[in-house]
């Protein structure tokens, strides 16, 4: 059984306009960014420099309404920025997540934003799920085990609350450039991922 942020909480992500969409997006793939750059410096592999860059451009869009930005050549150059298929470590799986967000930020800029946040919104949350499953390793006998241990880890509680004051922050408040940038240091989490994770550059 999939984990729930709370009761109601994806059709009010459904309901939201395309710029709230993607100020929620924005802000969730924000603190999903030190898990890429942890695959990148222990991996060796990846593009730091092109993700950043990328998210950039999107916190942009969101600030400066006639921004002229090609986001379809920027979704080309993502792209490059994934980790290879047939790399299947856990460290690829959580660094895909972040290109796949970035990917939903993209389409929302080019059209209807649709399911893209509850997509998000759920990556983040599967990367925990794994996360968890992984540090338990033999301990989990059965799914009850399994769905007991996610449902009361501190990370899954954490990711609860984290999503939740995104959603209510972008429902509630003007998205003007002082609430972007609260959003944008929400994100960031003082350099912490979902997982708990953090990376040297995390902070830039």
């Amino acid at each position: 059984m999939p984990t729930m942020i709370a009761a109601g909480f994806e059709k009010r992500l459904r309901a939201l306009s395309p710029r709230q969409a993607l100020a929620f997006m924005a802000t969730l793939s924000e603190r999903l960014m030190p898990n890429y750059r942890l695959y990148a410096e222990i991996g060796e592999a990846g593009d730091t420099h092109g993700v950043t860059s990328l998210l950039a451009l999107v916190w942009e869009s969101l600030g400066v309404r006639d921004a002229r930005i090609d986001f379809e050549r920027q979704g080309e150059k993502l792209v490059a920025c994934e980790p290879p298929e047939e790399d299947d470590s856990f460290g690829a799986r959580i660094a895909r997540d972040l290109t796949l967000a970035l990917s939903a930020c993209v389409d929302v800029l080019s059209g209807p934003a649709g399911e893209a946040p509850v997509d998000v919104s759920r990556l983040s949350i599967g990367g925990i799920e794994r996360f968890i499953e992984m540090s338990a390793g033999d301990d989990i006998h059965d799914d009850v085990e399994r769905e007991a241990l996610i449902e009361g880890h501190e990370l899954m509680s954490d990711e609860r609350s984290f999503q939740l004051v995104v959603l209510e922050t972008v429902e509630t408040q003007t998205l003007d450039r002082e609430g972007l940038r609260e959003l944008k240091a929400l994100g960031k989490n003082e350099g912490f991922s979902n997982l708990g994770l953090t990376a040297d550059e995390a902070g830039d």
